[in-house]
């Protein structure tokens, strides 16, 4: 009987011992909690939103373009007429000469930005000088509707936080000038003239804006150009007002500029006025550039 008592006290005595006191346990757990929020804190995910992707392409792409989204995800597309405006002596990120170009203004899902971005310039060898550019703006808000469409379809996806573009790290912007019919080349000049290398040119007209005729005072002509202008963010004010010393509105062209903040791009090609491009047509070397560098919120 001593014996098996002598045994059975081992075992008690073993069984305590793998059995930590409450106050230990509590004392080891913390240092695990800890590096789960450190986790969480360089890896925080954030829910599916919707981007607007906008993009400058030669007409016979736009197939090849959606097909490209429909790879990935569900997308909403607007397709628009433009014209490149570069000159014949500079080949531009917009286009050639006056090639006829497709606008499209498209709505995708956050989650799939990066990865359409690369998926484009890789099927419409955006690397390539001329070819087009293509580029996404943050939206503020979205038809309820539209958004739950897209991002439904994309339910199971979430969006790296330390990806999301801050402002001070963006590089481009998009300069909108509206002016009336048959100035946008003198508007264009007077772009040039500051720095910039070229446009797209998408026909429009003024809408029943007489209210705010009154309270600008002024006059807006019925048939309008809109001149589309990729800038990095250091030139973009010179070369707005350029534009507007020369088409805005205290002139005959009556032109009404903004300019719109850009995230992620792909196709820009920085051009010299000689024509020669400075950089590589290597796809490896040009994919997808984040309008700014660095850690994002």
């Amino acid at each position: 009987m001593a014996r098996k008592q002598t045994t059975g006290s081992k075992e008690t005595a073993v069984a305590k011992q793998k059995k930590p006191s409450a106050a230990a346990a509590a004392a080891a757990k913390i240092p695990i909690a800890r590096n789960l929020v450190l986790r969480g804190a360089r890896s925080v995910r954030k829910p599916n939103r919707v981007k607007a992707l906008v993009s400058m392409i030669d007409q016979g792409d736009e197939t090849s373009f959606v097909d490209v989204l429909n790879e990935f995800s569900v997308s909403l597309s607007f397709a628009f007429s433009g014209t490149g405006t570069a000159r014949s002596t500079v080949l531009d990120y917009l286009g050639i000469g006056r090639a006829e170009k497709s606008v499209l203004l498209c709505l995708i899902p956050e989650s799939d930005e990066e990865a359409i971005l690369q998926a484009i310039g890789e099927k419409l060898s955006l690397y390539l000088v001329g070819r087009g550019i293509s580029f996404t703006v943050p939206l503020s808000a979205v038809s309820e509707i539209i958004a739950n469409g897209i991002t439904g379809a994309a339910a199971e996806k979430s969006v790296d936080g330390s990806k999301i573009m801050k402002d001070e790290n963006r590089k481009y912007d998009l300069i909108v000038a509206a002016v009336a019919a048959g100035y946008v080349d003198e508007a264009m000049e007077a772009a040039r003239s500051a720095g910039a290398a070229g446009g797209t040119i998408v026909r429009a007209r003024s809408v029943n804006n007489q209210k705010a005729e009154q309270f600008i005072g002024i006059s807006l002509q019925r048939e309008q150009e809109l001149l589309l202008i990729l800038a990095r963010r250091e030139g973009k004010q010179a070369i707005m007002q350029a534009v507007s010393e020369s088409a805005g509105l205290k002139t005959e062209a009556g032109g009404v500029l903004f300019s719109l903040p850009v995230d992620r791009t792909v196709g820009v090609s920085v051009v010299t006025e000689s024509g020669d491009r400075k950089g590589t047509s290597d796809p490896e070397e040009t994919g997808v550039s984040e309008a700014g560098e660095g850690k994002n919120d």
